[in-house]
């Protein structure tokens, strides 16, 4: 048994969610000129967004702020071991940094984000940064609060809790995540070469152009407009004939978790022509679709029954500046289709009229997410006291009868006449947690669950992107079927997860996706296709191969300072063979967000291809600083060592990559195999072959090696029934057959050799070489009988 190189690849594709909603490149002559350009025409609008959360999303440290918000000085706030401490003097806020009695350093704060539920603050940093200070403070309980310590998740007793970022993590700089939704029509100028910002921007909090673009032109037109004359355009964007998606979409870029493809939106357009969307696959959400963590509704929302029955979109309920329509009546947008309930609303919330419950409470209830943030649940769905049982999820019963258990609520929602509804969705849920634990017993079910046109487009598609951890071929057919879902996002999804699978069926959906009407669908589809040998497409192909390939890399060039599109354009180099761009590539990412280990993990396995083994393991060194127990980074340093022949220390890495994942890693299990047997430990030896075989029984070289130590080890007969089973399952697999033979050759028994030599000149895919081998055999054979 020996190492094989190709074993060190392990390849990852990420998408970091990064909002980003620049404007597009405004038309000749047509400039923002800010929302007070809007106020000689449109006073009363402006007046109703003038003190809107939208109007307020930033602003900037000064007297007004003081005397309307008037936010008391902070109490000392342990942060990373030091104390915080924030003080409002003279119109202007500092906060001071100390060890113990001595200050450390004295920040400056000169802008406010938020305040509906927790008011966020920034201080200029090095290299054009504004950075979030580490204390917030909560509008709702009247306090301040280590804010990245309130970032943190617990994701279940069987998952490690999450850990707080440092607070000059660049994950909290207004210039790499929340810049785009508290200000307007922003700039973030950043230079590559010196990782600086100049950022700029036409005014702070969302403006009226957000939403309806450059007014410069319509305010030319209108002022320029006689008596009586009818303008022939506006001259900006008009959302009153917005379709029930364009309304939707035009929101969503703030109100969701996703990231952007495109280096510009403007309202109106598709949002699947602009942004990827994150759905279940991801653990801030439950199994169910129920928020964790900080998901920004849109995931929820389309998940949404109404928006399938209805003509509901975000402004039905609210305002174009955020506030809620129906404050004074909340069931009124919801009798409006469900008018029948007005009679019975009684019986059917189970509650009566005098406990003051609304459509909201059951269907939409308010919880707290994680930084102290309130959202509503956007999906609609009822209680479903069940899934906490199961799974760990809110419901909407508890949240009021915070003394009652979900036993309690379950029950009595099983009483009721439509008592099964919840079925149906746990059901599926169950399949979400499976497939998050990469447990493949039901993934026949995962696959009906994705064919069967009535499931939500979330669950399909997160079903989908979690099968990107399956290894079992039977899933390319699945895939295949879903390019022809109708969901935009599910095409999306499925075109992806066929990258690497090279078959000719395979091919063919994914020259056809390239052409999908929807960007989403054609750069995934670019993505995958890539990963065939490019000589076997004919020129017209190719034509239409490199117009998605062209809009796949601007989705990873649009946002030069974010550390994840220069780590995909990596793969997306590896992929076309350019080996020196693709190292630029992850070197870049890496010096962005030093604390990213993707790109360290990928560089090491390039520069191990081409040799240059010093700084492979030094990259890979670097991620076990940061993470000890990573698995991917061991593994590839564990197969680098034993190519090395520095065997105990491969040893070590190895186990420790097992010992991570031990049902998740057959190459760490067979390589150890192959390391204790060369130390004479052959029980060892079978002990981890076996473990990478049942891991990974599909593929009949980890049937082939645990054959191999068995019979080392003295166990003929259970070398013999393991290379049946590889025989069986991998009929093709030559190997197997040929040893197999030989072993019982060995043991005198020709006849069964004989049969399993014949056996083997069946096998079509064998080479004529192999084939004239066998046919020599078998002859010396029958000549000896």
């Amino acid at each position: 048994m020996y190492f094989q190189k190709s074993q060190i690849i392990v390849v990852v594709a990420v998408l970091v969610t990064a909002i980003s909603c620049k404007q597009k490149p405004k038309e000749a002559g047509n400039e923002f000129t800010g929302s007070e350009s809007c106020i000689e025409c449109h006073e009363n609008f402006y007046k109703l967004w003038e003190p809107s959360y939208h109007a307020q999303a930033m602003m900037p440290i000064n007297a007004a702020f003081m005397a309307e918000h008037q936010l008391p000085d902070s109490e000392p706030i342990e942060v990373e071991g030091h104390q915080f401490q924030v003080e409002f003097k003279d119109s202007t806020m500092v906060m001071y940094e100390r060890d113990g009695s001595d200050l450390v350093d004295t920040y400056d704060v000169i802008w406010a984000m938020g305040g509906h539920n927790v008011y966020t603050f920034l201080t200029p940093f090095e290299k054009g940064k504004l950075q979030n200070i580490p204390i917030a403070f909560d509008a709702n309980r009247k306090e301040w609060f280590n804010y990245p310590m309130a970032g943190m998740r617990h994701f279940g007793d069987d998952y490690p809790d999450d850990e707080a970022l440092p607070w000059k993590d660049d994950m909290f700089a207004f210039n790499t995540g929340c810049y785009s939704c508290h200000i307007s029509q922003l700039s973030t100028n950043f230079d590559l070469a010196t990782d600086t910002y100049h950022t700029t921007w036409k005014e702070p909090g969302i403006n009226c152009e957000t939403c309806h673009g450059p007014a410069g032109e319509h305010v030319r037109i209108f002022k320029n407009l006689k008596e009586g004359e009818e303008p022939e355009k506006l001259g900006l964007i008009s959302t009153n004939v917005f379709t029930q998606e364009q309304h939707t979409a035009s929101c969503a870029p703030c109100h969701a978790k996703m990231s952007p493809i495109t280096p510009s939106y403007m309202p109106g357009d598709k949002f699947f022509d602009n942004y990827n969307l994150t759905t279940l696959e991801d653990r801030d959400f439950y199994p169910d679709g129920r928020s964790l963590g900080e998901n920004y509704t849109m995931t929820e929302w389309m998940m949404n029954p109404c928006i399938d029955d209805s003509e509901m979109h975000c402004v039905t309920c609210h305002t174009s500046s955020g506030r809620d329509r129906n404050k004074d009546n909340p069931n009124q947008a919801c009798l409006t289709c469900h008018n029948n309930r007005t009679q019975d609303l009684e019986a059917h919330t189970g509650h009566p009229a005098s406990a003051g419950l609304t459509c909201l409470s059951c269907h939409m209830p308010k919880r707290e997410f994680v930084g102290r943030f309130l959202r509503s649940d956007h999906s609609f769905r009822p209680p479903m006291p069940e899934a906490t049982i199961k799974f760990g999820s809110p419901n909407a019963c508890n949240q009021c009868h915070t003394d009652k258990s979900p036993e309690w609520a379950n029950k009595i929602v099983k009483a009721r006449p439509n008592g099964d509804y919840q079925e149906e969705t746990l059901r599926w849920v169950q399949l979400i947690k499976e497939a998050r634990e990469m447990e493949w017993e039901n993934v026949d079910k995962m696959y009906a669950t994705i064919r069967n046109p009535k499931t939500d487009d979330v669950v399909a598609n997160s079903l989908i992107r979690l099968l990107g951890n399956y290894p079992g071929a039977s899933k390319a057919e699945v895939l295949i079927d879903a390019l022809n879902n109708e969901s935009e996002l599910v095409r999306s999804s499925a075109a992806y997860g066929l990258g690497g699978i090279l078959t000719d069926e395979v091919k063919a959906a994914l020259l056809k996706a390239c052409q999908d009407d929807i960007r989403l669908v054609r750069i995934q589809a670019a993505n995958a296709i890539l990963t065939f040998p490019q000589d076997q497409f004919p020129a017209e192909q190719k034509s239409i191969i490199a117009s998605a390939e062209k809009e796949y890399v601007t989705s990873m060039t649009s946002r030069e300072d974010n550390w994840s599109n220069h780590y995909n354009l990596g793969l997306y180099h590896q992929n076309k063979g350019k080996m020196t761009e693709a190292l630029n590539s992850y070197e870049t990412a890496a010096r962005l967000y030093p604390e990213s280990v993707l790109p360290l993990i990928n560089s090491s396995v390039l520069y191990s291809y081409i040799g240059n083994n010093t700084k492979a393991e030094e990259n890979l060194q670097k991620v076990l600083k940061h993470e000890p127990k990573n698995e991917a980074a061991n593994l590839n340093l564990g197969l680098l060592l034993a190519e090395q022949g520095r065997m105990d220390e491969a040893e070590k890495a190895l186990r420790t990559a097992l010992e991570a994942k031990p049902e998740n890693q057959p190459v760490a299990a067979k390589n150890l195999s192959v390391i204790v047997a060369q130390r004479g430990d052959l029980p060892g030896a079978v002990k981890y072959a076996e473990m990478a075989y049942k891991a990974r029984p599909e593929d009949p070289d980890y049937g082939y090696t645990l054959a191999y130590y068995q019979l080392q080890n003295g166990q003929s007969s259970a070398a013999k029934k393991t290379l049946e089973q590889v025989i069986s399952a991998s009929p093709g697999y030559l190997s197997a057959t040929a040893y197999l033979a030989e072993i019982y050759l060995n043991e005198g028994n020709k006849d069964k050799a004989l049969k399993l030599y014949r056996d083997a000149l069946k096998i079509e895919s064998i080479s004529e070489q192999d084939r004239a081998a066998i046919q020599q055999t078998i002859t010396m054979l029958q000549q000896s009988m």
